[in-house]
Formats: structure tokens, C-alpha cells, sequence
């Protein structure tokens, strides 16, 4: 039987995406038997795994073409810019290897090994794609009209849906990168009965059940009937009961400031929060080090980190791989 080949992107160049990768794959023996192929820059990825003593001598490198010419663990490059790699040198952006700060160059590269990983994961050239981190500024700064690895897929698979896993939570977005003011105004009963649907499917997809779905409320105490709000009277709970009716066991909407507390160490119960901070708020708080970042709703599974680019400690090997390890566990398992 042919093992799982998962693609790794190397995410912002100026950021601790080389470094967690590097200290991840340093003990092979911590992860699941996999081929990896590493989307990032050779040099900068080489330096870092040169300071991490990581032994290359167990990967085939290619470069060739920008494919991959060894069915072995590869690192490919997609055309990126010749970065340096320096640890954490100052610099101003646009310098040749410019770290610890966003840089139109480094945006520009981050996005062009995630749009190669996944051409290859539609080509299914590997069966799942773990994102080291990006700097959304840095893809503005470049041009890119997405503003994170989610978004670009939901321009692919608009039933694209971030997920936020560990041991103790497991909470799913309705939004995400949003402003809030956009956020608040697309909750809607049909977009709501909509989403729980499309997460059904894409959970069941990847994790075994039985799933229970909890749905946080937008106002607070969840609106307490209607003198805080309507958005549970009038869109919330509407969407809730639909879908109930159709066989999807979600329940609420619940007071946000406690629905997290009734998952918190319970398997199987899933929160589904209505924007970004509701969310990751509490998500961070009970498992910043360990949680990993999935997309679900597509052919293949992605996921990530739950943390970001970590400009400040650029260069100073404090950067932490547990949320790295964990998003690798469990991109195998798909």
C-alpha cells in the first residue's frame, strides 16, 4: 500500500513558517508514516534546516522543472524569488531576504507555493496540504486579491468552511475573515441552513461521529427574547429548526458567553460560532500550542497551525512546531 503523500507549504518567507516545518520533521517518529513534498523556497528552507540540524540527507531534493522527479520525501520550488534567509536580521522590505516584517516580495512568494500545493492537491498529486503561516498584509502588499489561504479557497469550493480542532474544542466559523460590520450582515436563515448542511458533510467526511452541532448566539445572553437583539429570533433560530428538521443535530442558538463551556472537553460536540473572534477567542485560550486550522468542504483536506507568522520572535528559535506537528497528525489521517 502506497503511503499518504501530503504537500507542506513553507508559508511567508519572513516569518517562523521554515522553522516550525524544519523542527516538525526533525523527529520523523512523532508523525504518521507519510511522503512529504515541501512547496517553499530551497535556499531559505536549507538555512533553516541547516540551524534546526535537521538531515537533509533523508529527503530527495529536487528542483527540476518545479515537479516533483522522486516519489521520495522532495522539497519543490514554484518559482520563487532566490530569498536569503538570514535569522532575523533588521531589514527594510524589499531587501533580498527580508525578515520579521510583511514584504510585498514575501507575499508574493507565500502565495505562489500555496496556489502550486493546491494544483497539485486537485491534480491528486498529494492527498492533503498543511500551510505554514501567511502574512495577510504581505499578500495585499503584493496583490493578492484573497486575504488567507481560506478565502482563496472558497473561490474554488465556495462551500469551503475553517474549522479549529484540538483535544478539548472543536469549533467551526460561519465567517471568518471578515470585518465585523460584514460579518453581522450575513446572518441570514438561508445562508445559516445552508452552512450546517455543508458542515455535516464536510465533517463526517474527515472525522468519525457521532457530532452534535451547538450554535452560538450573535447578542448577548443570545438576545434574551428579543430585548438584546433579534438575530436569534428572526434568522438564528429559524435556520436551527430547519435543519433539525431535516435530520442535523444542531441545537440553539445558545448565550455565547457559555456555549463554549458545555463543548469544552466533549468530544463529539462541535461549536459553531457566527464570526472570527467569537470563535477563536476561546479556541486559542484552550489549546493555542496544540490547535490545528482545517478547511473542510473540498476534495482534500487542508490544514494549519492555528497561529500566524510570529514576525516578533523571527530569528530567535522560539517558535513552538506542537501546532505544526498536530496539523501534519492529522492532514494523514485524511
Amino acid at each position: 500500500m502506497s503511503r499518504t503523500r501530503i504537500g507542506i507549504t513553507l508559508g511567508d518567507p519572513g516569518g517562523i513558517g521554515s522553522e516550525v516545518v524544519a523542527k516538525s520533521l526533525r523527529d520523523l517518529s512523532r508523525l504518521p508514516d507519510a511522503e512529504f513534498v515541501i512547496f517553499g523556497d530551497p535556499i531559505v528552507f536549507r538555512s533553516e534546516a541547516a540551524f534546526q540540524r535537521l538531515n537533509l540527507d533523508r529527503f530527495a531534493l529536487s528542483f527540476r522543472d518545479n515537479r516533483v522527479v522522486r516519489d521520495d520525501r522532495v522539497v519543490r520550488d514554484p518559482g520563487s524569488p532566490r530569498l536569503a534567509g538570514r535569522r532575523g536580521r533588521p531589514c527594510r522590505s524589499g531587501q533580498p531576504g527580508c525578515r520579521g516584517i510583511p514584504d510585498k516580495d514575501n507575499g508574493a512568494a507565500s502565495f505562489r507555493y500555496f496556489e502550486d500545493a493546491v494544483a497539485a492537491a486537485r491534480a491528486k498529486e498529494i492527498g492533503a496540504i498543511v500551510t505554514a503561516p501567511i502574512s495577510k498584509k504581505s499578500w495585499e502588499l503584493a496583490g493578492i486579491p484573497w486575504r488567507g489561504h481560506t478565502e482563496y479557497l472558497a473561490s474554488l469550493y465556495p462551500g469551503a468552511i475553517m474549522t479549529f480542532w484540538s483535544e478539548s474544542l472543536t469549533v467551526a466559523l460561519f465567517s471568518h475573515h471578515l470585518p465585523l460590520r460584514e460579518a453581522l450582515a450575513g446572518i441570514t436563515k438561508a445562508k445559516l441552513a445552508k452552512f450546517f448542511r455543508t458542515l455535516k458533510d464536510g465533517l463526517e467526511a474527515v472525522s468519525e461521529g457521532p457530532h452534535e452541532y451547538l450554535v452560538a448566539g450573535l447578542n448577548p445572553h443570545a438576545g434574551e427574547d428579543g430585548l438584546l437583539g433579534r438575530e436569534e429570533l428572526d434568522e438564528i433560530a429559524p435556520a436551527v429548526y430547519e435543519a433539525r428538521e431535516s435530520g442535523i443535530p444542531v441545537s440553539g442558538p445558545f448565550p455565547p458567553d457559555v456555549v463554549f463551556r458545555s463543548a469544552l472537553g466533549r468530544p463529539g460536540k462541535v461549536v459553531i460560532a457566527l464570526y472570527h473572534d467569537q470563535g477563536l477567542i476561546p479556541f486559542k485560550l484552550a489549546a493555542f500550542e496544540t490547535g490545528v486550522n482545517a478547511t473542510l468542504g473540498m476534495p482534500f483536506l487542508r490544514t494549519s497551525p492555528d497561529h500566524g507568522t510570529a514576525f516578533d520572535i523571527v530569528g530567535k528559535n522560539l517558535a513552538d512546531p506542537r501546532s505544526m506537528i498536530a496539523a501534519l497528525r492529522m492532514a494523514c489521517r485524511s
